[in-house]
């Protein structure tokens, strides 16, 4: 089964509805900005089922939730080293 890395972000108007997508969101993927995680190395059936737990709860006319599917080179942290080429470490 092929694993992918996701970035999910989202912009959610209600507060309430805020806090619900926000636990959902930090008990499955890792906080790396804000109103951005990425979920990291997981399969398309994992991203779909975190996809139908935020379905329940955001308002489609009112907030906007976003996917995208990266190709999975790992995870590199840190400052590029020249800015020339910013993906060579």
């Amino acid at each position: 089964m092929r694993r992918f890395d996701f970035i999910i972000s989202y912009d959610i108007a209600d507060s309430k509805r805020l806090r619900k997508i926000s636990k959902i969101m930090e008990k499955k993927a890792l906080r790396i900005q804000y109103s951005i995680y990425i979920l990291y190395d997981a399969t398309e059936k994992e991203a779909i089922e975190l996809v139908s737990h935020l379905d329940k709860i955001y308002d489609e006319k009112e907030d906007d939730i976003r996917i995208y599917k990266i190709k999975n080179y790992g995870l590199h942290f840190g400052a590029a080293l020249s800015l020339d080429n910013p993906f060579i470490f």
